[in-house]
């Protein structure tokens, strides 16, 4: 009887287990973290039909649960819409920080353009934030963050122009370039020039002003910056204005896309940028404007700024040959590093500036993903590129996407796929960093961008490698 009773017990807690485990499996167990339908901010009925019919085609359960999480999180809950002077007018919240980053909010709403057809309100939404991206430029070029009104904020102190509508004014290239590449995609997608308006085109012609001060030719411009701050990269050096660098052409960038400090001032990932979004910009302002000198005048920049990057941003490897550099000033000084926020030198194919295939970018692309760069993490939870922002150890997902949206290889989809799934830590969303170790440790809960460029990942996986989403993970 007794060895009975525990055969029947043994059965019993045995049946437990299996039973708290299929459900696991099936996908019914996962907690719901996505914001009530009555609590959302925004919602698009051609969205939740994506995300209807990726969760039936992504076979993984937590990978459907995560991309039913992250793919709408910027609509569910950082846009806030209104018309202002008889526009829309869109403020877009990078998550856990309450202000408007332009290039955070770029790229937010970048994976829901090609549905803008089949949802008049939501191309209004994205009209609105090209009308406040405008706005936020005439007020301060040279600013990363805004705030929703002239609130202020905890960087008032900082030793620099700030005003009350600017949340943070670290100069970055890539913001503005973010600018441009919103407007550009929308007006290819929709065909509409309502939002290119007087006030657009002033925004576009103080970017182009602002980038030819920053390139530095007859001395150094107007922008310095300074923090008080026991962090180096939150503050610049030479009293505010940078390392020196000699004129080549390319744009000065005080700051990176981590809103790190440059060490040598010619970020060379957001001068490529700046190059195709120039580009850009002289086929809107032909097009929509009829402004063949402004055009012109872009062109020009964008061709002076792909020269210098041949000329200086190229250099050898003893073991890698030709690559890009990450960072170069000049005078001869490069930094052999690559960061994980976008534009980086991994996402070069991404932003346009070249072909996957291209020699030099293969080469570069072997070195940023190996440890012979310094800022590569290999751990027991996964492996990828970081950065000085948050520290040593620490991954960014988003360069694991980064490397997902730029290989061609299926293996290695398929390997950033497991990974980005088994370091969410059970929460449903992706982070700004986790510890190559211990993905319970990780930055920031509530981080938009790195949660609807996953959604785009897996949108292009189901466009280009449907095969992968047939998988368990």
């Amino acid at each position: 009887m007794r060895n009975k009773r525990n055969s029947l017990l043994k059965a019993f807690f045995m049946l437990l287990i299996i039973t708290a485990f299929i459900p696991n499996v099936v996908g019914q167990t996962f907690p719901k973290v996505r914001e009530d339908e009555s609590k959302r901010n925004f919602v698009s009925p051609a969205i939740e039909k994506v995300i209807s019919h990726m969760q039936k085609t992504i076979k993984d359960p937590e990978l459907a649960w995560m991309f039913g999480n992250c793919f709408p999180n910027t609509l569910d809950r950082t846009v806030t819409f209104s018309m202002k002077d008889g526009k829309p007018n869109t403020f877009v919240i990078t998550g856990d920080i309450y202000a408007m980053w332009l290039r955070d909010c770029s790229a937010q709403v970048w994976p829901y353009m090609p549905y803008m057809k089949e949802d008049p309100k939501l191309q209004q939404l994205i009209a609105g934030v090209i009308h406040r991206q405008a706005e936020s430029v005439i007020i301060d070029p040279y600013a990363n963050a805004f705030n929703f009104d002239k609130e202020g904020g905890e960087f008032m102190s900082d030793n620099t122009k700030m005003r009350p509508e600017l949340h943070e004014r670290k100069w970055e290239v890539d913001g503005l370039c973010y600018v441009i590449r919103l407007g550009y995609h929308y007006w290819k997608l929709t065909g509409d020039n309502s939002c290119f308006d007087s006030q657009w085109l002033d925004a576009m012609k103080l970017i182009v002003k602002t980038f030819k001060e920053q390139q530095r030719k007859t001395g150094q411009g107007p922008y310095s910056f300074m923090r008080k701050t026991e962090k180096a990269s939150d503050t610049q050096f030479g009293d505010g204005f940078g390392n020196p660098v000699r004129p080549t052409g390319m744009i000065y960038s005080a700051f990176r896309p981590s809103d790190d400090a440059t060490t040598y001032g010619f970020l060379v990932p957001s001068n490529c940028f700046a190059v195709v979004s120039l580009r850009q910009l002289s086929e809107m302002v032909t097009k929509i404007k009829h402004d063949v000198a402004f055009a012109s005048e872009c062109s020009a920049l964008a061709n002076e700024v792909d020269a210098a990057i041949k000329k200086y941003a190229i250099v050898n490897h003893p073991k890698y040959g030709k690559i890009f550099a990450f960072e170069v000033d000049g005078y001869g000084n490069y930094l052999m590093m690559d960061d994980s926020n976008i534009p980086s030198l991994l996402s070069l194919p991404y932003i346009g500036y070249l072909q996957a295939d291209n020699k030099i970018y293969q080469n570069t692309r072997k070195f940023a993903l190996s440890e012979d760069n310094p800022y590569f993490y290999k751990g027991k939870a996964a492996e990828g590129i970081g950065g000085p922002h948050v520290g040593p150890d620490m991954i960014w997902p988003m360069a694991i996407i980064m490397r997902a949206m730029t290989s061609n290889d299926p293996k290695e989809i398929e390997t950033c796929l497991q990974m980005l799934k088994t370091t969410n830590a059970g929460t449903g969303f992706i982070h700004e960093t986790f510890n190559k170790d211990n993905p319970a440790v990780f930055t920031r809960s509530w981080f938009a961008w790195a949660n609807t460029l996953f959604g785009e990942l897996m949108l292009k996986i189901e466009r280009e490698h449907p095969e992968l989403l047939d998988k368990k993970y």
